[in-house]
């Protein structure tokens, strides 16, 4: 009876688990194409590059398979290579613990017909290996489908991101000037008292 009990208990567990998770990226279909104005390995620099993307329906598909699209996120995703020994980036089968695609280029209504969208690469994305990923979400705000410029394997079409340092122009003057200041104040200083101990010998 006890062995029995604690079937159940595992059973229900394990469905309550399930039933708390998100969309499994695995049971998407690949139903978009994605193709970006880049070359692999191609260096954009944050806050002045951009880049063409565009995306629409695989024509391949053929029936009813867009019926449910109602919006479509096109997103920067980390390749594998920006993702070695950093846990805020894995990539987690479950879409609503997936740490793949964290910045999201553009948010458009969906469309039959291919789109395409200018995207200047912003001054908060850090430096990196990336590709771009496309999801379509149903009228309920779930992923239904996706589509990248990549291919399953996340190893072709990357393209390098260089984020910014850190430090400012406005900063980097700052530090000068006051360096030269420092500078002439010292020299400033080392005359005044070699003045002083001129007159103080000459009296």
């Amino acid at each position: 009876m006890k062995s029995h009990l604690l079937t159940a208990f595992l059973l229900l567990f394990c469905l309550a688990q399930t039933g708390d998770g998100g969309v499994l990226f695995s049971s998407l279909p690949q139903t978009l194409v994605v193709t970006a104005s880049i070359k692999q390995g191609q260096v954009l620099i944050a806050g002045e590059d951009s880049i063409t993307l565009t995306w629409g329906l695989n024509q391949s598909f053929v029936g009813r398979t867009d019926e449910s699209y109602k919006e479509v996120k096109v997103k920067l995703c980390y390749a594998p290579i920006s993702q070695v020994d950093r846990k805020w980036r894995k990539t987690v089968n479950d879409l609503s613990k997936d740490k793949t695609c964290q910045f999201i280029m553009v948010n458009k209504p969906y469309q039959k017909l291919d789109q395409s969208f200018k995207w200047s690469v912003e001054k908060e994305v850090p430096t990196g290996t990336y590709f771009v990923r496309a999801y379509a979400y149903d009228s309920a705000g779930e992923e239904v489908a996706y589509g990248q410029n990549s291919d399953a394997k996340k190893s072709s079409n990357l393209f390098e991101v260089q984020g910014i340092s850190g430090r400012h122009l406005s900063l980097d003057v700052a530090s000068v000037c006051f360096s030269a200041f420092a500078l002439v104040s010292l020299i400033g200083f080392f005359l005044v008292e070699n003045n002083k101990k001129k007159r103080s010998t000459d009296n």
